[in-house]
């Protein structure tokens, strides 16, 4: 349930893993329609946690072979990822997550000072900058490319995805197992479900009885007119402080910034009040934008799928045998989608991940201390 970038990545790994008889559901009218299509599409290894760069890893070896395995562009592009601290405190916990980084096998991230950070990034006002982390691997990936790739290759194998289809209940049979989801466009049995549905992924699993804590995020995005004043191969740069940070794509630099959530969990309005203070944080920082003017009608807003320590929630759900989950990615969906497809696929085939220890993603974490520990810096 769930066609996006992940629902589509599990459905293309079940498929490459011998599974057949593979139905894909989603709400939407059509591809691309839900988070996927409004992602940024930034792609890192520079983490705070070990799973999450280790996710990163086994993603990125997937991106660079994803031509070969499903003919289609994932527009993976290394331009780079620049973190920037402002002072000591702020560079000690980019140093900490460095170590965690380079622990797990992310050879390529270094600490840069600030003249390397200039040469990186001459464009940014360096007054505030202490140091920073960076990594050139890192970069960029295109978000409909690798759900048009994984979905063409998984049609290929015979999957149908059936659009315009909310799911409006599940049927437990005796044993407690699913064997039926009913849509708006008819019944279809099942033998294993996959809950790929983002945001909506908390709706649907209580449908199966299970409540599953993930939970809708807006993040909102503030497009420029079409300008060449950035280079287009100039890093995602992000500033520890706050949040902020920037990239160019599509001749625009988009200009990004966390903030509480909306009123309405699935509200993907762009407040005009917060195109202001992003606007004046790139004038602040990225001073030859001064004169580069806000495009207001270009601007958008999606939700990141929220679990309660950021991290994925990947297995099987408990007390429900043929009931899986992909959820909660926390904002790192579309880069992990590859890995978190395979992995599934490995738990749905196999009974386990093989590819990765995945204990950390567990869904029954969260009723353990372990729900409390690291969370990712962004």
């Amino acid at each position: 349930m769930g066609g996006g970038v992940i629902g589509a990545s599990v459905a293309y790994h079940l498929c490459a893993r011998g599974v057949r008889d593979v139905v894909v559901l989603d709400a939407a009218a059509r591809p691309g329609a839900g988070s996927t299509g409004r992602a940024t599409g930034g792609f890192r290894v520079q983490f705070a946690t070990a799973i999450s760069v280790r996710l990163s890893l086994l993603a990125r070896e997937k991106l660079r072979r994803f031509a070969e395995d499903t003919g289609g562009d994932c527009g993976y592009h290394a331009a780079g990822y620049l973190w920037l601290a402002s002072d000591e405190a702020e560079l000690e916990a980019l140093r900490a997550a460095l170590d965690v980084q380079r622990a797990n096998g992310a050879d390529d991230a270094v600490e840069v000072d600030r003249d390397t950070i200039a040469r990186v990034n001459p464009v940014l006002r360096r007054d505030g900058v202490a140091g920073g982390t960076y990594c050139p691997s890192d970069g960029f990936i295109r978000p409909l490319g690798i759900l048009d790739g994984y979905r063409r290759a998984a049609e290929r194998f015979g999957v149908r995805f059936v659009w315009d289809a909310r799911v409006t209940g599940i049927e437990r049979g005796r044993d407690e197992r699913i064997a039926a989801v009913r849509t708006s466009r008819g019944v279809i049995a099942a033998g294993a479900v996959v809950n790929a549905a983002g945001a909506w992924a908390g709706a649907v699993a209580r449908l199966a009885g299970v409540e599953l804590p993930v939970t809708p995020l807006r993040r909102q995005v503030a497009a420029t007119v079409l300008t060449d004043v950035l280079s287009a191969t100039m890093p995602m740069t992000i500033f520890a402080r706050d949040g902020f940070h920037l990239r160019v794509r599509d001749g625009r630099v988009l200009l990004l910034l966390p903030t509480a959530g909306a009123a309405n969990p699935f509200d993907v309005a762009v407040e005009p009040a917060w195109i202001d203070i992003v606007e004046h944080l790139a004038h602040e920082r990225v001073p030859c934008l001064r004169d580069v003017a806000i495009d207001r009608a270009a601007c958008w807003a999606g939700l990141y799928e929220m679990s309660p320590d950021g991290h994925a929630i990947v297995g099987r759900a408990p007390g429900v045998p043929n009931l899986y989950f992909a959820n909660g990615a926390s904002g790192h969906g579309v880069m992990h989608a590859p890995a978190l497809g395979a992995l599934v696929a490995e738990i749905v085939v196999d009974g386990a991940a093989t590819s990765l220890d995945v204990t950390a993603l567990r869904p029954e974490r969260f009723a353990s201390a372990q729900a409390h520990g690291a969370r990712e810096l962004l």
